[in-house]
């Protein structure tokens, strides 16, 4: 998770006082997805949801950084709901993060606003003056002797001029810290309603598509051949849709070698399942004879 930058807003330090979901989670974070990656999603959704319960629930909404961290972490909850195959759960916990970075945008846009009306106000007034006291630094440059007042006037100009100047970058600093900030919110607005809205279709065209088949059994049948002879795709992408539609039809028995054979605990898939149709005609006609 990218860190938001904190420089220059000594007025919120209160509000940023405690980041403790914000640092657990830049502790975790790349250890769950590796966890992830391997297979082992419903560990990782064990913690990230008792990380949640313990100290999600207490994060201040003014806390910019924190809530970011809660926004990615239900974001990362929803991504190991999709590798177990709990795709419900998923889209319940894309909902949270959504609803949290919407609040979270509105917040910080609220309580940046005053520090950032604050500092372009200074930045005019800085630039302003230093304009004025340049001209008069220069006409002392330009003058063909100095007395000795203008010779202590010279150096008390360059010397305000360097403050000056700080004060500026310091100014445009900060303004660009917030501009970087709240841009940041807004892409959490957006991918995460983004990915909520991709969610909610898929699931409900999968559900037309198992209607469409005549139920679970049927459509698990028919799409495990379809993921079995798709070997192209990443081995976690496979596996997240094993494990779907294992939780579609747990007495499938295929699928369920499949999902091991996957996780490395079967050396060999087991024989390519033929389509519901085929078999239920074969059975047929060995009923018949």
């Amino acid at each position: 998770m990218k860190r938001l930058p904190l420089a220059a807003f000594l007025a919120l330090a209160t509000a940023l006082a405690g980041q403790s979901l914000s640092d657990r989670l830049r502790e975790v974070r790349i250890p769950w997805e590796a966890q992830i990656d391997r297979g082992d999603a419903p560990t990782v959704r064990k913690g990230i949801e008792a990380l949640l319960g313990r100290e999600g629930v207490s994060v201040n909404p003014s806390d910019y950084n924190d809530m970011h961290a809660l926004v990615a972490l239900q974001g990362l909850a929803a991504r190991a709901c999709v590798s177990e195959g709990s795709w419900e759960d998923a889209v319940a916990h894309l909902q949270k993060a959504q609803a949290a970075a919407a609040e979270n945008l509105t917040n910080a846009t609220a309580l940046l606003a005053k520090t950032r009306a604050e500092h372009e106000a200074k930045l005019k007034e800085f630039q302003d003056s230093l304009a004025t006291q340049q001209l008069r630094l220069k006409a002392l440059d330009d003058a063909p002797g100095l007395t000795q007042d203008q010779i202590k006037l010279h150096q008390q100009l360059k010397i305000f001029v360097q403050e000056q100047q700080a004060a500026i970058a310091h100014s445009q600093k900060s303004l660009a810290d917030i501009a970087s900030i709240l841009a940041t919110l807004q892409q959490d607005q957006a991918s995460t309603t983004q990915a909520l809205s991709a969610w909610q279709a898929f699931l409900a065209q999968e559900k037309t598509d198992i209607a469409q088949a005549g139920g679970p059994a049927r459509y698990v049948a028919e799409k495990l051949i379809q993921v079995r002879g798709d070997d192209s795709r990443p081995q976690a992408e496979r596996l997240a849709y094993a494990r779907r539609l294992e939780k579609l039809d747990p007495s499938n028995a295929e699928v369920s070698h499949f999902v091991r054979y996957l996780l490395g605990q079967e050396e060999t898939p087991s024989p390519m399942p033929r389509p519901m149709a085929q078999r239920s005609r074969r059975k047929h006609v060995v009923k018949r004879r």
